[in-house]
Formats: C-alpha cells, structure tokens, sequence
C-alpha cells in the first residue's frame, strides 16, 4: 500500500498546527477539602498538559495533598502574599513552563472545570485573548447559592464599570478564567494590588491593551468549603474597583499617569 502526501495550494505538505500547550493555575488557600476533587476534574480533559498549584502559605494540608497529584507542580509561599501576589506567581510559573495558553480554576470548587475545554478553545482559535466564565449568564448564581447582597452588590458594580470603561460584560468579578500568552506578556501585572482588586485591575488593563474578551456561562457552587472574603473586605474590594476605572479613564484622558494604565503611541 503507497502513502501519498496531502498538499495544500502551494503544493507544500500539509501540516497539522501543534497544538498549544495548556497550563491550568491554581492559587490555592486552605482548601485540602477540595482541591484533590477539582484536580480530578481538571486533568480529566486531554486539553490540560500541567497543573501548576501556589499554596499561599495554608495552615491545612493543601500542599501536601496536591503534591502527590499527577501533572502537578506546587509552589508554596512562606508567607502569606495576597490573592493578587499568589496570581503573579500562578502567571510567572506558568509562562516559565512554557504555556501558550493559561486557565486560573479555584480549587475550592466553586467553579466547574468541566467547560474548562471550551474556554481553551476559544483562545486557541485565535478569536479571544480571555475567556471569563460567567456566574451571571445563564443565572447561574442566585442558583448556585450566591448570597442576595453579593449578587446585588456585583451587579451594581458590574454596571458602573461598564459605564466607566465602555465596555460590556456581564460581570467583572468571576475567578474563572482563561488568557493567552501574548495577553500575560504584555500586561503590566507587577504594577497591580497584591490584594482581591488585583482581578478587576487585571480585566480592566485588558480592556485598556484592545485584547478581546468572551464569557461562556458558568454554573457555580456556593457551600462553607468554598472560598469567600467578608462583607468589611467585600466593601473595600467594591471601592477599589470603582477606583480602578476611575484610573483607567483618567490615564486615557492623560489627565494622570499610571504605571498600570500606560499610554501607548497608539492610544
């Protein structure tokens, strides 16, 4: 039996594109109830080539259980760095290792990995620079358990950055998400809070670089082993929010400079 070659229009052979390497972050504290599940549930799809786990300095077993899981490197901070400072190391890492494509998923659980491919394939089109999975599309999260003020308080919010940034997301808040590598180059994040505000200040110097944003739906769970801030840090996340649009706006107006906002020739 011969084999012949598949040619394209140039008569060249025809070759399949490599696929992007998949590199599934998660900045983890205090959640060895839960983590072992949502691993489970992410090295389950073919499209995740590595795990790559930042404990920020538990006082549980989360790192000693993710260490014994496969596909996994864990990274433990010996003090304790902030939401934000564990995501810088989640994105340093997980360029380090060569990723092409990065999801952040909780391993608290509250977001499902099971869309997890779809996010990845919206990238890999080349389409999206970030896919959000939603909590608010599809009104997954007064379903899912999202307490009444949380949800008032993230539509509101969600409202006036839309106004502010003249965007239009359905929401700015979700820890699920999907980037691309060019987008973690090229964002200032060093320049970002070390606290919770570090995702919308992330979201909103994506909006301010021109990257392109998707959200898919996604059903959440809201239970006493899912991560949560409280209401004095929920208000204080909720005006730095509004004060990071504010910024951005101002530094597009070039009535301020801001090292997470610079301008460009372009702009």
């Amino acid at each position: 039996m011969s084999v012949r070659a598949i040619h394209d229009f140039d008569g060249e052979p025809f070759r399949k594109p490599e696929r992007k390497r998949v590199v599934v972050v998660m900045p983890a504290y205090n959640a060895e109830h839960t983590v072992r599940k949502t691993h489970s549930e992410v090295v389950a799809h073919d499209c995740v080539d590595a795990v790559i786990l930042v404990d920020d300095s538990s006082s549980d077993r989360t790192a000693t259980i993710a260490a014994g899981l496969e596909r996994t490197t864990v990274i433990r901070h010996p003090e304790n760095r902030g939401y934000g400072g564990n995501q810088k190391t989640c994105y340093e890492t997980a360029l380090e290792h060569g990723a092409d494509i990065v999801v952040m998923v909780h391993p608290d659980y509250q977001y499902t990995p099971k869309i997890l491919p779809a996010m990845v394939t919206m990238i890999e089109s080349g389409l999206y620079d970030c896919v959000l999975g939603s909590r608010i599309l599809g009104g997954h999260a007064r379903h899912g358990g999202m307490p009444i003020w949380r949800y008032v308080a993230n539509r509101f919010l969600t409202l006036a950055q839309n106004m502010i940034l003249g965007a239009k997301l359905s929401e700015y808040h979700t820890g699920y998400r999907a980037f691309s590598r060019e987008l973690l180059e090229e964002l200032p994040l060093d320049a970002n809070s070390d606290g919770f505000v570090f995702d919308n200040q992330m979201l909103a110097q994506t909006l301010w670089s021109g990257f392109k944003i998707a959200e898919v739906s996604c059903p959440t769970r809201y239970a006493t082993d899912a991560s949560s801030i409280n209401f004095r840090r929920s208000v204080q996340y909720g005006f730095g929010c509004l004060a990071t649009s504010i910024e951005s706006r101002l530094a597009g107006a070039r009535v301020i400079r801001s090292a997470r906002f610079p301008l460009r020739s372009a702009q």
